[in-house]
């Protein structure tokens, strides 16, 4: 199999950490996010993962000098401007040379699916294109996918007022398409995959889907960002893993309650770290507090201080000592 990886999107969601760093190149717990993305798709069989580029692409070049991620060969596709979804996927596709049966799967989720059921369903029903399906609570976020009871989608309603979803069960973002799928992209434009080229799909009907309960988080906002690595220290989905770097300094007495200290942070006495992600080289101060937050690369929390709400504190940024941040951004 071979798959691209759409990775070419701003990431403001998760500002200010992606002010300078693509998101997938941000690194959940002990690797980055792509290595986590691309090593579940080799592991499930995936020989070649072309990358759908966009912001900061030299960041990706940097990071795998040798065209490898994970162990599985990486070709880039830099887009010359934004092309939305289906754009991006014809654009890389056609920089790939790609002209059979192929996966896509958007970078920023982590997911347990078993993605050779999605391929072996598509073969079955000989479908243009398969998309994985995932149940949420709240479908308003997502584009709805209702089906009937073999699969076959019968509309794709993209982002519906939650009252009004017609189902729970929604795009997973894990396709399998076939190189036709690519004729129905203009060339000339951005093209949505969810809005246009999903829903030609459907009212023509060749397009199915799968249905999976798998372990499945969008990791683009703050809040997925952080849930997705104390999931993972849960041992709920991936391979165990340590909260605790090696290389992390911890004070004795220093308190770290459910989260994730990645290499080379540093942890005075007195410190409480809870429900929260501190990112390599940052450093808490004595007798500070970090409560359900991020603290970005090289960021410093002086002493005393109070980081709590979700707040985010970016790459080498300073909370001054005895600050209180509730829900902050910093930069804002």
């Amino acid at each position: 199999m071979r798959a691209v990886v759409l990775v070419g999107g701003f990431g403001t969601r998760l500002r200010p950490l992606t002010l300078n760093t693509p998101k997938q190149m941000l690194p959940v717990v002990d690797r980055t996010m792509l290595e986590h993305v691309v090593g579940g798709l080799g592991r499930q069989g995936v020989t070649e993962v072309v990358l759908s580029l966009g912001y900061r692409e030299d960041v990706f070049r940097d990071a795998y000098p040798a065209g490898e991620c994970a162990g599985v060969a990486l070709t880039y596709a830099v887009e010359p401007e934004p092309l939305d979804t289906a754009g991006a996927v014809s654009f890389a596709a056609a920089a790939a040379g790609i002209n059979e049966t192929f996966v896509v799967v958007n970078g920023d989720v982590f997911t347990d699916l078993d993605l050779r059921a999605v391929w072996d369903r598509h073969r079955e029903v000989s479908a243009e294109a398969t998309i994985a399906l995932t149940p949420v609570d709240d479908p308003s976020r997502y584009g709805v996918v209702p089906t009937d009871a073999d699969g076959k989608v019968l509309g794709f309603v993209e982002k519906p007022p939650r009252d009004q979803a017609p189902t729970n069960w929604i795009n997973a973002g894990t396709y399998v398409l076939e190189p036709s799928v690519l004729d129905r992209i203009a060339p000339d434009r951005k093209v949505s995959i969810e809005r246009e080229t999903f829903p030609e799909l459907a009212a023509n009907g060749s397009l199915w889907a799968v249905q999976s309960d798998a372990y499945w988080v969008d990791a683009g906002t703050p809040a997925t960002y952080v849930q997705v690595q104390l999931d993972l220290i849960d041992h709920r989905w991936g391979s165990p893993t340590e909260a605790v770097a090696a290389n992390a300094t911890v004070a004795d007495n220093a308190r770290i309650d459910h989260s994730v200290v990645m290499a080379g942070v540093r942890v005075d006495a007195d410190a409480l770290i809870r429900d929260s992600i501190l990112m390599p080289g940052a450093h808490v101060a004595r007798g500070a507090v970090i409560d359900g937050s991020v603290v970005g690369p090289g960021a410093v929390v002086a002493g005393g201080a109070k980081v709590s709400g979700l707040s985010i504190i970016g790459d080498g940024q300073m909370v001054e000592s005895g600050a209180v941040l509730d829900g902050v951004k910093l930069p804002e």
